[in-house]
């Protein structure tokens, strides 16, 4: 005996079998010389109602509830890519899932001899929406030992998301001031001849344009060839999208056809319950007509036997 196969046992009786239980393996622990696992086994808590139906409908259909859960996790993948009509397509598919199992688990539950209320109805459902809506719910769910029903706000709201911090691209280097150019001071005595003068301003002019000319050409093949990567760039993402839109559409038409088989699943087995159950009701009303005769065939047997030994008696007199 370790604490899981207690555990297991002790989360599949109902709520009011669980404590008498948990005692009787308490105890067996303890004779076993075991205190460590009786003192785990003490610590174990009750479930409440919701939780043993949820947890009763695990052991019933665990292959319906897998299902529920990996198509929790699809949907969680695909919604933030999916348009609003396919969002609002797949979440009606949703609360008709919900709405199903929900069904199932009255169903689980009434068959144990625990008719489930209204309210117990509702902590169902949303512990169900809770598993589908996230991971660690869903596990809690599977492993069939809830001690409390779940809930879930915000479905689908991813939280811890990193946020993107856009970092501005460095700024060139300052372009250097170039001093002026110095004008060479007459060698002699005499000044420079005007010809001579405004020849050599206009070869400075001149110089002065080419050099501009020259940081504008050059400044204008940087800026090409940084249009021309973020177009490369730009192409990329586009591609990715391209690629990522296709994956889930397939991905949509996935889940939509996962969620009818489940839906048609859901639908046969609640049929085959309901002619099992009018099939339990016929079975048992000729039951009670077979014991009504049976009891009458014994009394009519009793008289007919006491009357031959009355008469076997009066004739020997």
């Amino acid at each position: 005996m370790d604490l899981a196969e207690v555990a297991d046992e002790l989360y599949a009786v109902p709520p009011e079998e669980f404590i008498a239980l948990r005692k009787e393996r308490q105890d067996a622990a303890r004779a076993d010389g075991d205190k460590a696992l009786a003192k785990q086994i003490g610590a174990l808590p009750k479930p409440s109602t919701p939780a043993w139906v949820c947890n009763l409908l695990v052991r019933a259909h665990r292959a319906e509830i897998e299902g529920l859960v990996e198509l929790g996790d699809l949907l969680r993948e695909a919604q933030d890519n999916l348009a609003g009509d396919e969002l609002k397509a797949l979440d009606v598919q949703r609360r008709q899932l919900l709405t199903a199992l929900t069904r199932r688990a009255r169903a689980v539950a009434y068959d144990a001899g625990h008719p489930v209320s209204t309210a117990v109805a509702t902590q169902v459902e949303e512990t169900l929406r809770a598993a589908m809506s996230d991971p660690e719910a869903g596990e809690a769910l599977l492993s069939g030992r809830l001690t409390a029903p779940m809930s879930y706000s915000g479905m689908g709201e991813l939280t811890g998301r990193p946020k993107l911090r856009l970092v501005p691209p460095p700024q060139p280097a300052a372009e250097p001031q170039r001093a002026p150019a110095r004008r060479t001071a007459p060698k002699g005595p005499e000044a420079e001849p005007a010809a001579e003068r405004r020849r050599r301003e206009q070869e400075e002019r001149q110089r002065a344009a080419e050099e501009k000319r020259q940081r504008e050409l050059a400044e204008a093949q940087a800026a090409a060839e940084e249009a021309s990567a973020a177009a490369d760039e730009a192409e990329s993402v586009l591609a990715e999208h391209q690629r990522q839109v296709a994956e889930l559409a397939g991905r949509r038409a996935e889940l939509a056809a996962r969620v009818e088989e489940l839906a048609d699943q859901l639908a046969d087995a609640e049929r085959a319950a309901a002619d099992a159950a009018s099939a339990l009701k016929r079975e048992e009303r000729r039951r009670a007509a077979a014991e009504r005769d049976a009891t009458d065939a014994a009394e009519a047997r009793d008289r007919a036997l006491s009357r031959v030994e009355h008469l076997a008696g009066t004739g020997g007199s």
